[in-house]
């Protein structure tokens, strides 16, 4: 249509153009066709499309995981990937105290698949028969010797290790351009540095037994001898050994001297290390963040006179109740055994994998000082008696230091109630270790297999018993088995502080423990 209003509006303007001229000439006769009016063309309505949804697939199964707050965001990740490949949903749960819950939760049913523990932690699971044996493959043969070892028991491998730890000497490059390696260099410099003022103390210790056993062992003292086989001999204890007394004899001196600081809590002994306070300290690699962010500055040597610390490995255990164990070895060996998983494991805590092909990667100069004083290192035992050592060892030197016993008396006294305590069974017993079992006239103190303490079990379901208290300010943890491998404290929390209570006036003390909420209360006179 607007085509033939064009061709009209042409002709005119060539008509009024041609008159305009003056010429006589015709004027053509341009005919024209009507317009032609078009009808809009009006679409039928069409259908909506249909959008389909889209399917999700429902997961094939389901692992859950307790781990903590460092490995969980990793192993969240790693369970991501999984899904993705296998089907299979990957929960992890920050959890704190993994093995006392697992404990209790595994039995019933309603434990996780997988747990992340330290292998001194597998002997009163592989007992209860809660742990499955794991098959690591050809993948074993990526992993550190002295690693798998440490999560083995009776020659069966129970776990799958990711990292190791041992503490190293620590010494304030401020103070100590060269470093002692002999205790008694250790002894004479810290001497000069005392005198001229840069220090308070030359060393000071962050606990009464795993953290001073670097000096012990260089002094001959050990906590169980070796079988034939290489394993622990918990028929050989060595803690009232000749090289341990002469470690006490050691500290004693020291302590007197004023050469070693009198003070055994560890969160004061590394603030004084950290605030320049001491020249010396035995640590493990828990700490370096902490002084890096402290901008203290430090080193990290090999123990004097060939000490050497305990090994602790971090690893993955499997729970034998789960029907997912296949699926969780499968998990654990192609997905959290490899260079990426390994590395992000170590980035998110820094410890020396205990995976080769990560460990060839870690070029962390710290972490490099601690494994070289920790290359003779001991593994943790991870033997049920173990359990039964911790009190009375850590006990002894706390002892001597409060001149209650010589280091002769304080070590003997020791070795003898931990033999007791292996050679009784005391699978089952609750106790009540604390300061009070000593007050109470009992020839224990700490002793969670004191059988003069013992709780009996009443038709309600509680346990309790009553003694005779003087009056005065005491503590108390409950202890399961005669052992501190299970104890609980304030607020029924798995190996948390310990529990306060203050006796006004000499009377009868009623204790009550429930073992389903693990609260201890406790009726004063």
């Amino acid at each position: 249509m607007k085509k033939s209003y064009l061709l009209i509006a042409i002709a005119l303007i060539a008509t009024l153009l041609l008159g305009a001229c003056g010429t006589p000439t015709e004027v053509p006769v341009v005919e024209t066709e009507a317009p032609v009016v078009e009808e809009p063309v009006v679409e039928e309505p069409t259908e909506e499309p249909v959008v389909e949804e889209p399917v999700v697939e429902e997961p094939v199964a389901t692992l859950r995981i307790w781990a903590d707050e460092q490995r969980a965001p990793v192993l969240t990740e790693l369970g991501a990937e999984f899904q993705a490949e296998y089907g299979v949903e990957v929960v992890v749960e920050n959890i704190s105290g993994i093995r006392d819950q697992f404990l209790v939760a595994a039995p019933a049913g309603e434990g996780p698949d997988i747990i992340v523990l330290a292998h001194d932690q597998l002997p009163a699971l592989t007992e209860s028969g809660l742990i499955a044996e794991l098959d690591l493959g050809a993948k074993a043969a990526e992993f550190t010797d002295q690693a798998l070892k440490a999560f083995s028991y009776e020659g069966k491998l129970y776990g799958m290790p990711y990292a190791t730890e041992n503490l190293g000497f620590f010494y304030n490059k401020d103070v100590v351009e060269t470093v002692p390696t002999t205790w008694q260099e250790v002894y004479d410099l810290s001497r000069t540095l005392i005198d001229e003022g840069k220090v308070q103390y030359g060393i000071v210790l962050g606990g009464t037994s795993y953290d001073a056993y670097p000096w012990m062992t260089s002094q001959g003292g050990y906590i169980f001898g070796l079988d034939e086989n290489g394993d622990y001999d918990p028929t050989d204890v060595g803690v009232g050994s000749e090289g341990m007394i002469a470690f006490g004899e050691m500290a004693l001196q020291w302590k007197n001297d004023g050469i070693l600081s009198d003070n055994l809590d560890n969160t004061t002994a590394k603030s004084m290390f950290l605030n320049g306070d001491v020249a010396f300290f035995m640590n493990g690699p828990w700490e370096i963040s902490n002084l890096r962010n402290a901008g203290t500055n430090y080193g990290i040597a090999n123990f004097p006179d060939g000490g050497v610390p305990f090994m602790g490995v971090q690893g993955f255990a499997v729970n034998s109740m789960s029907e997912n164990v296949l699926l969780a070895q499968t998990f654990l060996t192609e997905f959290v055994a490899t260079e990426d998983a390994m590395i992000a494991l170590y980035e998110a805590d820094p410890r020396a994998p205990a995976y080769l092909p990560a460990l060839a990667l870690v070029d962390d100069p710290d972490l490099k000082a601690i494994g070289e004083a920790g290359k003779d290192a001991q593994p943790m035992p991870a033997i049920p008696e173990m359990g039964k050592v911790w009190g009375d060892w850590g006990n002894a030197l706390t002892f001597i230091f409060d001149g209650s016993k010589t280091p002769t008396e304080a070590y003997t006294f020791a070795q003898e109630a931990i033999v007791a305590a292996i050679g009784l069974d005391t699978t089952g017993m609750i106790n009540l270790p604390g300061s009070w079992q000593k007050a109470a006239g009992f020839d224990c103190e700490w002793n969670p297999a004191c059988a003069d303490t013992v709780m009996t079990l009443g038709d309600d379901g509680l346990y309790t018993a009553t003694f005779t208290i003087p009056a005065g300010d005491y503590e108390v943890k409950v202890a399961h088995d005669g052992g501190w491998d299970t104890n609980y404290g304030v607020d029924g929390v798995a190996g948390g502080d310990n529990i306060l209570f203050t006796v006004a006036t000499d009377g009868e003390v009623t204790f009550i423990y429930d073992p389903e909420t693990h609260i201890l209360e406790i009726q004063l006179p």
